[in-house]
């Protein structure tokens, strides 16, 4: 009961205020959720659409779990973003339970706290992903293998078929990839082959089948060829239809990079790998020990793997006193094999990646196993277990595996972290001490363009000192617990009160991310346009028209929050349909189909339409602001400015 009441503390504290704050962003966040508005106004659960336009690249369970949201709580920032958190208590709950079957309770505790409070997952939930969902049902189907195998159960087995159905409808065909890549290896090792039969094959893959396959006929259905279509290149009324698009566009050509449009980027190979000391951070400070327990235990990787595998005479002699020698040896099978099929599931993941395009959170299905695996490690250097899994203190337990030493000194290098991060807040308040407070922070951002801005966190290199003055609360409030959490936490290490000493990171961290929410809701006039469709709403009509000069995306916060406003009516685009130059719209494939809607607009007929019939209004980032201007000199009146965003109408406002 106290290890959920830290839980949900930790929960609230970190997951509560995204579920309100900041509004939609745009791009991606508010472009999916209009996916999942259209299903909602539509009825039509196949095929999706953004802004009117045929949306069929991604898999649609995210889009369906948000719009049955919708449906219960309305559609509005809550409802939004509500699974994504349900998911990560999920994580949270499944890595309890797996961290503490196999290495105790205090593994299990600190696998929960470690989804909750290391920083990729916290960067990754604060919008719409699949990541969340898709490494939940990852996790579920290996627990299903493991344990159907362990315990000879065929409905885990189903489960397990069953999740990577639902993983397949979250992400596409990575689901089944990277889980039969983990689980085959594994099934191998342990000599489980020769129990094929009982993995349930056949009727296994009717169940998947049964769950992934409906939806992908139907769009394919839905969604046919058009015109003579030739080429990876669509032209208005010529394109490939789903299958293609699907399969062959999104699965097949951008793991080679080849896909078209070319709208994302891939991380340099050195930064892919050293990255992920961030995102599993604070808790990647203990994946030393856990190398150095996989290379001192190098000798003994099979042992209890397979599942003939015994022990010696001596070891039973060793432990006849215990209650229950086959429970003890059950249970030590179970925790090697959790870490073979953990440690293959990862590994296989990683390389797949890092050889294919990739994000930033592409890899987040890796980080809920690693952080069972480092909770292990944690967990079994504090309580001093020896190879055999037992205890300090008994007399048939071994040398531990490892010294505290090791966890001292993670301790020790993230009171440096802590203190050095904590002089850098303050230097920054002390040197942003006379600027004034601004607060549309966009303002104050450089425009570096790092990743051409096609990485997620690429906007974080826009920061500039006097943007500083408008995070002076946050930066307080992480100084603060950065200065005094990790120093306390190497003190309390040092006085050997270990477990406290652990969730004394946990602590200190959720602070630090509570702060650095505060942090991310102050950039909301920067990453979403809200005032702008709150503006409209106020002193427009559902008879107006809204422009974008660009993408839908640079805009899609106005697109969803004045969705009902307009009746449903799609926001027009300066932007060619169907464009031949790699324009890197999401939408180039729908807007090539023959009955796309008429919201293309070429500036000649942008310029004729300005200042007739209803009034309209007209959106442009930075980018597109000057020739805005200029093609409209003289006949655009100003309404709003916000970050680099400028919204403008035809007509003087009342």
């Amino acid at each position: 009961m106290a290890t959920w009441l830290l839980f949900g503390a930790i929960f609230i504290a970190v997951q509560f205020a995204s579920l309100f704050s900041p509004p939609l962003l745009d791009d991606v966040d508010a472009s999916h959720a209009q996916a999942a508005q259209h299903i909602v106004d539509s009825g039509n659960w196949i095929t999706c659409q953004i802004d009117g336009i045929r949306y069929i690249e991604k898999p649609p369970l995210p889009y369906w779990v948000v719009a049955v949201s919708y449906k219960i709580f309305g559609e509005n920032t809550f409802a939004t973003h509500l699974p994504n958190s349900l998911a990560m208590l999920g994580l949270t709950w499944l890595c309890w339970v797996w961290a503490r079957r196999a290495w105790g309770a205090r593994a299990g505790l600190y696998a929960g706290l470690a989804v909750l409070t290391s920083i990729g997952p916290f960067l990754f939930t604060r919008f719409i992903i699949p990541e969340s969902y898709l490494s939940l049902f990852l996790l579920v189907a290996l627990y299903g293998l493991i344990t159907g195998l362990e315990e000879d159960r065929a409905s885990r087995f189903y489960l397990a078929y069953a999740c990577v159905a639902l993983a397949t409808l979250t992400k596409g065909l990575i689901a089944p990839v990277f889980f039969v890549g983990a689980a085959v290896p594994y099934v191998i090792l342990t000599g489980q082959w020769r129990r094929w039969r009982k993995l349930r094959p056949f009727t296994g893959a009717l169940v998947y089948l049964l769950i992934a396959a409906p939806w992908h006929i139907l769009c394919g259905l839905q969604n046919p060829d058009q015109g003579h279509a030739v080429g990876n290149h669509p032209t208005v009324g010529n394109v490939h239809g789903f299958f293609y698009f699907y399969f062959v566009n999104e699965h097949f050509l951008r793991f080679f990079s080849l896909r078209y449009p070319h709208d994302y980027n891939k991380l340099p190979g050195v930064a892919y790998w050293l990255l992920h000391m961030v995102w599993l951070f604070p808790w990647s400070l203990f994946l030393p020990a856990l190398i150095a327990i996989a290379w001192k235990t190098r000798r003994h990787w099979m042992q209890q793997l397979r599942h003939d595998a015994g022990q010696t005479v001596d070891f039973y002699i060793d432990h006849a006193e215990r209650e229950d020698v086959a429970s003890y040896v059950e249970r030590l099978k179970f925790r090697v094999r959790s870490v073979w099929l953990l440690s293959l599931f990862s590994a296989w993941t990683l390389l797949f990646f890092s050889i294919s395009s990739n994000q930033e959170y592409y890899t987040f299905p890796v980080w809920p196993p690693l952080f069972i695996l480092i909770a292990a490690v944690v967990a079994g250097i504090e309580e001093r277990r020896g190879l055999d899994g037992s205890a300090d203190g008994g007399k048939d337990s071994e040398s531990p595996l490892l010294s505290t030493t090791w966890l001292t000194g993670a301790q020790a290098v993230f009171a440096v972290i802590g203190v050095l991060s904590a002089l850098a807040l303050a230097w920054g308040l002390w040197d942003s001490r006379k600027l004034p407070f601004v607060e549309d922070i966009g303002t104050l951002l450089a425009h570096r363009a790092v990743g051409d801005y096609t990485l997620s966190m690429s906007h974080f290199f826009d920061l500039t000192g006097p943007s500083f003055a408008a995070l002076r609360l946050p930066a307080a409030i992480a100084g603060i617990a950065l200065l005094i959490g990790p120093s306390l936490g190497w003190a309390l290490r040092l006085r050997r009160k270990h477990l406290a000493a652990t969730v004394s990171i946990a602590v200190t961290f959720t602070v630090f991310l509570v702060a650095a929410h505060i942090a991310f809701a102050r950039f909301a006039p920067m990453l979403s346009s809200k005032p702008f469709a709150d503006t409209i709403m106020e002193k427009g009509t559902p008879a107006d028209t809204f422009i974008i000069y660009g993408e839908q995306s640079d805009a899609s916060s106005v697109v969803f929050y004045t969705h009902n406003f307009f009746h449903g009516r799609p926001a027009d685009l300066v932007l060619p349909r169907c464009g031949q130059h790699g324009e890197g719209t999401p939408l180039l494939w729908g807007s090539c189909y023959p009955d796309a809607p008429d919201i293309f607009l070429s500036e000649d007929r942008l310029a004729k339409e300005w200042g007739t019939g209803e009034r309209k209004w007209l959106f442009a980032q930075d980018v597109n602001q000057p020739k805005a201007e200029s093609l409209l000199n003289g006949r655009l009146f100003l309404v709003q400015n916000l970050a680099d965003k400028a919204l403008w109408t035809d007509r003087p406002l009342p």
